[in-house]
């Protein structure tokens, strides 16, 4: 590898938001990109003076001047990709979820450890501020003893693109249920989940779901917590809400019920509104301004989830060093392929859940392939 982690990008719709960080993070160097669509390939290579262009992602991986490989593709691919990169022996970084079946997961796993390559899954909400906040807060021991985790995000997915049509709820579950996983330092063991309401009959026809919302209880390895998750994206009335709750023995953690106003801290009986710090200074100079503002920021370009997410917590430019700073640093980055497949896999088997009626399902042990 050269002195410097080089990347290649496939997928450029949200994709395009990492490129200029990786073109002012110091340990990294943006080589390439890659899409279908040459003219909107052209467009973008043109925009940010990145050279080496593909449309065939094979092609993308056969190329030995790049060394990780950075999807952003629609959730179908991203499974297959993943494995594919790191069986051509590129570091792999992915947009979640990592893979919508249980078996493309162990496959992910199993690619991981047979490459030895570095496997991240970039969830934005463990390295949003508010997550950073209170993982701080909860590591110095002031908040106390955990005693319960809660997440939720609730979002209308009309008008997005035709593959987001009657997903089940669940199976786009890792921004509620990596920071509880995260927090608490455990695997999710089994879930019990139930599904309420109903979508549109032309929705539930795309994929055999019918529940408007999803709510389950994880389970956790070696711990006596439980995490409960909620999960909607169609036919349902709630602005945007990407959320999670901390509840502890000294100190409890309360996300906003309305967007842009404070969350809360109970100190006891006493609560407080508490006005989140940005925690740009963590990152290399070059990359900080990206907590703040992107190629996809809220006043001049807009991309649907960064507008929706209001601006993922300015966690992008925390994905992109901590991946590049594992490499780097030949270490496991944080979330790395088990913690990624387990995070993914408790949603999917949530849904699996659902489906049964309720019956609790075990998640399986990626640990052990």
């Amino acid at each position: 590898m050269s002195e410097k982690v080089r990347i290649g990008i496939v997928g450029l719709g949200f994709g395009s938001e990492f490129i200029p960080i990786y073109q002012n993070h110091p340990q990294a160097e943006m080589v390439a990109i890659c899409q279908r669509n040459v003219d909107s390939l052209n467009q973008i290579g043109d925009a940010f003076g990145v050279e080496k262009r593909f449309t065939d992602y094979q092609e993308m991986l056969a190329d030995p001047d790049i060394d990780a490989i950075h999807i952003n593709t629609p959730i179908p691919a991203h499974a297959e990709q993943s494995i594919q990169a790191l069986n051509a022996g590129k570091h792999c970084a992915c947009t979640v979820p990592a893979a919508t079946n249980l078996e493309a997961l162990k496959g992910i796993v199993r690619a991981q450890i047979s490459s030895g390559k570095k496997y991240m899954m970039m969830e934005t909400v463990v390295y949003a501020r508010e997550y950073l906040y209170v993982k701080d807060l909860y590591d110095s021991g002031e908040m106390g003893r955990l005693q319960f985790l809660r997440g939720s995000h609730q979002q209308e997915m009309a008008g997005w693109p035709g593959y987001w049509e009657g997903l089940p709820p669940m199976h786009y579950a890792t921004h509620c249920i990596g920071p509880l996983l995260a927090l608490s330092g455990k695997l999710a063991e089994s879930v019990v989940c139930h599904g309420s309401g109903r979508i549109d009959e032309a929705l539930i026809l795309k994929n055999g779901s019918p529940f408007a919302i999803e709510t389950a209880t994880l389970s956790l390895k070696d711990s006596d917590v439980k995490a409960e998750v909620t999960r909607s994206l169609f036919n349902t009335a709630r602005q945007y809400r990407e959320s999670f709750d901390v509840y502890c023995s000294d100190v409890s953690w309360e996300w906003t019920l309305i967007e842009h106003e404070q969350s809360v801290l109970h100190r006891g009986e006493d609560p407080e509104r508490v006005s989140v710090p940005d925690f740009a200074d963590r990152l290399p100079e070059g990359i900080r301004k990206f907590t703040t503002k992107g190629v996809y920021d809220l006043s001049e370009n807009t991309h649907l989830s960064f507008k929706q997410g209001s601006g993922h917590g300015g966690s992008h430019p925390h994905l992109a060093h901590e991946f590049v700073s594992a490499i780097v640093e030949d270490r496991e980055p944080f979330p790395n392929a088990v913690q990624s497949a387990n995070w993914t896999a408790a949603g999917l088997c949530a849904h699996e859940s659902a489906m049964r009626d309720g019956e609790r399902v075990q998640i399986p042990d990626f640990l052990s392939l």
